[in-house]
């Protein structure tokens, strides 16, 4: 069979529009010849797609919580069964029961990217039931899996150490292509006369250093806030923007497409990456916002967890802050953006950028498929 003949079936639980990795890995497989079709779910605020390869979404009665999970699984599996596919690529945990078991099913290849260390995440840890579950599922399947594939080594290490499965390491790096600078502050309606600090997030929740964040602006009237992302602190942060302290301080723009984003990312001074060490997941996350921060040539300041700590100080396109207290925080956001001023990042963002892209991260992969028969 030609590579052109193989279809991979890839999936995931959220809406397709604004998961650049998949879309990356999507574009890359597809790039080398490969049919590739992306299944998610459709929901009442879903963007219309365009996409040089199949897609598909999924509308259903339920959009969170257990009866979410379960319809969508069942719904997946359904149409994974009567749809013909040769390789069958989960995302994360909340994807792996259904395509393992079309999988068996069919005697076809799967391939399991696994996106963070999902039986960590913040949001089931009080949840013991539910977090039950979930671990039952992974620790039926996992130790059966032969092409793993996780964001990070740390969390790389943690599945090995626990399934004896060797686990590859595809980090969420920056496409090479330029993204052109075409907005202003003005059109964006940022200040000219401010350090403008940018927090990007798919999940701006609790426990991520938002709220200190806040409290550090307060502290300063020569700094502005952009909030580009949704989460569930985002009312929390926006109540607290309405005092008179952080009034004309704070701009929050939700969610918007990458490109979009990206234009807020480089009319900024620097991102901020602020997890706390309050879980496993978040103390070997390597969150994907660091490396837009790193394509808008941006310096970064990060809280100091391992492995976005390790990639800050190896590659020295940032400061890191010891402590989440507003004014440790500000101290070092004004550091960072003065020696930002001195050109004192521009030489290591320069290179570190040239060194880290998809292009070259991509290649394990193109090298696992191009090895099935």
């Amino acid at each position: 069979m030609s590579i052109k003949q193989k279809k991979i079936i890839v999936s995931v639980t959220n809406d397709l529009s604004y998961d650049q990795r998949v879309s990356k890995v999507c574009m890359s497989l597809h790039n080398c010849g490969y049919n590739v079709l992306l299944v998610g779910r459709k929901l009442k605020d879903s963007t219309h797609l365009e996409r040089p390869y199949l897609t598909r979404r999924f509308k259903l009665l339920f959009n969170k919580g257990f009866l979410f999970y379960a319809s969508y699984n069942f719904r997946l599996f359904v149409f994974l069964l009567f749809t013909k596919g040769d390789v069958y690529h989960a995302n994360d945990l909340d994807t792996l029961l259904a395509n393992w078991l079309v999988a068996k099913i069919k005697n076809k290849r799967i391939v399991y990217d696994s996106h963070e260390y999902f039986t960590g995440v913040p949001e089931i840890q009080h949840r013991p039931v539910v977090r039950k579950v979930w671990e039952r599922i992974e620790e039926r399947i996992f130790p059966n899996l032969t092409n793993v594939f996780t964001v990070n080594s740390s969390i790389a290490d943690l599945y090995q150490n626990k399934y004896n499965v060797s686990v590859k390491v595809l980090r969420n790096l920056p496409l090479r292509e330029n993204i052109v600078k075409v907005e202003t502050r003005e059109s964006l309606s940022l200040p000219n006369n401010k350090g403008v600090v940018i927090l990007q997030g798919a999940g701006i929740n609790i426990d991520r250093g938002a709220e200190e964040l806040l409290e550090a602006i307060a502290l300063s009237n020569n700094l502005f806030l952009c909030v580009v992302g949704s989460g569930d602190v985002i009312q929390i942060l926006k109540t607290r923007a309405n005092q008179k302290d952080l009034q004309n301080k704070v701009l929050f723009t939700g969610k918007i497409p990458y490109k979009q984003m990206m234009q807020y990312t480089m009319n900024s001074d620097l991102g901020v990456s602020l997890d706390k060490d309050t879980n496993i997941n978040y103390r070997f996350s390597l969150p994907n916002k660091i490396f837009d921060y790193l394509k808008a040539q941006i310096p970064v300041v990060c809280s100091d967890l391992k492995e976005v700590s390790m990639l800050v100080r190896q590659y020295d396109i940032g400061l890191v802050c010891e402590s989440h207290d507003p004014k440790t925080l500000l101290n070092t956001i004004n550091h960072a953006i003065l020696k930002k001023k001195n050109n004192e990042f521009s030489s290591s963002l320069e290179s570190a950028i040239k060194k880290l892209n998809w292009e070259s991260e991509v290649e394990k992969l193109v090298d696992l498929y191009s090895g099935f028969d």
